[in-house]
């Protein structure tokens, strides 16, 4: 019976050893990150336009060309005059320059205006939330979003979420890593955990251990 007793607790002490262990390991991996910037955002970061997205093309003096067209999923727009033209990847004002020329085979001196209607932007420029979040989803970035912004979003974290062992894969900088403090910034108002976002970071909220 003691023998029995003995092995018994031998073996649940060897399993209590390595996964102590493990969480010690776990530990300083996601402490060792560094802090994500306060400030990330380029001040002269333009919009770019992806696929979902809508424009409005306005050709001065020709109303019955100007509408708003959907970008396709192949990233391509056709309005009239204009069929197949690549817009994803590009800012307005390039779209606008690139349906003048195809338009002047037709009209001369055409004027363009494209204004973005629906915002969805290119997939490499998406934030994306994964994890224990309230409503893991992917987001479009807009300038100054913040981490708190991106959050609200997703309707904050669920119960399991470990919010300081959170952390930010940046693929702006070769997908590196930073750690970020998502329960201080949340459950204490804690607003030094704020940081701003970059086109494609990826938000991960792990489980908790306990």
């Amino acid at each position: 019976m003691f023998q029995c007793l003995k092995s018994a607790f031998g073996g649940f002490g060897r399993l209590l050893v390595v996964g102590l262990a493990s969480m010690v390991l776990f530990g300083c991996a996601s402490t060792s990150l560094p802090p994500a910037p306060g400030a990330a955002a380029s001040p002269d970061y333009k919009y770019i336009i992806g696929p979902g997205d809508t424009v409005n093309i306005i050709v001065w003096r020709n109303p019955e060309i100007s509408m708003s067209v959907p970008v396709r999923p192949d990233g391509r727009i056709s309005a009239p005059l204009v069929e197949d033209l690549p817009a994803m990847g590009k800012d307005p004002t390039t779209l606008a320059r690139d349906i003048e020329k195809e338009l002047s085979k037709y009209i001369r001196d055409a004027v363009v205006t494209v204004v973005v209607t629906s915002f969805v932007g290119p997939y490499s420029e998406q934030i994306r939330v994964v994890g224990e979040a309230a409503k893991p989803q992917i987001l479009a970035y807009k300038q100054k979003m913040t981490l708190l912004d991106v959050m609200i979003a997703v309707g904050g974290m669920t119960d399991f979420a470990d919010g300081n062992a959170a952390t930010i894969l940046r693929t702006a900088d070769a997908n590196k890593q930073y750690g970020v403090r998502l329960k201080d910034l949340i459950k204490r108002g804690d607003v030094s955990a704020n940081v701003e976002m970059r086109p494609g970071d990826v938000l991960i909220i792990p489980q908790s251990w306990f």
